[in-house]
């Protein structure tokens, strides 16, 4: 070995043992080393939330009420939750009320906040989703579509998770978070005992000053349409007028089991044109509480895309041209009329 050399291994070493004693670097290679926090979720699922002070403890009565599907998953197991949300929107005479009716139904099999699950949003005027995760795959479509594999996911099956089975939470925040729960003892339900809380309409609750946020943008054409008001006025404005029902905590895990609310909200005629009234109520249970689904993934669906290709599709279909690289005025699309035409499922 060359003089040259040894010195080159000498400094080597010499800033090695240096760096190994370091108090900062020590710091640093703890923290890159050290073993990973597990998701919040999972850690969420590990707090006590006694469901007997709901009643007295507004924090632990929002916790529960808006608990995450994810969370209910780690802490129940696989489940079935259905739920069932009517809107009544009428005017001052209720002559001919605006009606929407959804049915929601979840169903999670093993595997806690990454296991599988099944989500399926259907309403009274032929319109809804289902979204699908099985072993890692991700599956979506309309109502009446094919499936279409999601490769891209980019988190939607988790946000129409959360979305789908947050019809408690929604509830209590379309009301200002004036669910008054009153205990009423203890139940058994699915062979489960759970804690029976009646709803009431609650008192007012103080959010504090208000908090400054910047001015909204205005539309190009000098105002928002009239039914952009309307919801505009309708959130700024709205006042609970009455509430009921019933809420079953689980006793065990503190999560909701079942629950029954029937509530009326009104805008007054003061404080917008006209004056309205919205009756919302909700229906939802959970069952088959410990049962795996064992959810397959669809036997027939439809591949990922980069852009799903259903305008240039309907282009084709009409005989319409269709602009090609390094043509300026546009060639017939091939196979005009009376030629075989793509299957229009292929732009979902």
């Amino acid at each position: 070995m060359s003089r040259f050399t040894q010195s080159t291994v000498t400094l080597a070493l010499a800033l090695a043992a240096v760096g190994c004693t370091d108090p900062v670097d020590k710091a640093a290679k703890a923290r890159i080393f050290s073993p990973e926090d597990p998701p919040k979720v999972v850690a969420s699922a590990q707090q006590s939330l006694p469901p007997e002070d709901v009643a007295e403890n507004p924090k632990v009565a929002r916790r529960i009420l808006g608990m995450d599907a994810a969370e209910v998953t780690e802490r129940i197991g696989p489940h079935r939750y259905q739920a069932t949300v009517s809107y009544e929107w009428g005017g001052p005479n209720s002559a001919n009320p605006v009606k929407l009716t959804e049915t929601r139904t979840f169903r999670a099999g093993r595997g806690g906040v990454s296991g599988d699950f099944d989500g399926v949003l259907e309403n009274s005027r032929d319109q809804g989703l289902e979204v699908m995760r099985v072993g890692g795959q991700v599956f979506a479509k309309n109502r009446y579509g094919p499936f279409r594999q999601r490769l891209r996911d980019r988190g939607m099956a988790e946000r129409t998770r959360t979305e789908l089975t947050g019809a408690i939470r929604d509830f209590d925040s379309l009301f200002q978070g004036r669910l008054k729960l009153t205990p009423e003892g203890t139940v058994s339900y699915e062979g489960r005992t759970a804690w029976k809380y009646a709803v009431s309409l609650g008192p007012a609750v103080d959010s504090g000053p208000a908090q400054k946020l910047p001015a909204l943008f205005a539309p190009k054409n000098g105002g928002a349409d009239e039914t952009s008001k309307r919801r505009a006025n309708f959130f700024a404005h709205r006042l609970p007028r009455s509430l009921d029902g019933e809420v079953l905590v689980d006793k065990d895990t503190s999560v909701v089991l079942k629950a029954r609310l029937d509530g009326r909200i009104g805008v007054p005629s003061e404080k917008t044109p006209e004056a309205a009234e919205l009756r919302m109520t909700l229906e939802s249970t959970l069952s088959e509480l410990g049962q795996d689904p064992r959810l397959q993934p669809p036997q027939d669906f439809l591949p990922d895309a980069d852009k799903p290709q259903g305008i240039a599709d309907a282009l084709d279909h009409f005989g319409m041209p269709r602009s090609k690289p390094g043509d300026t005025t546009g060639t017939p699309a091939p196979g005009g009329e009376g030629a075989e035409q793509p299957d229009e499922d292929d732009g979902n």
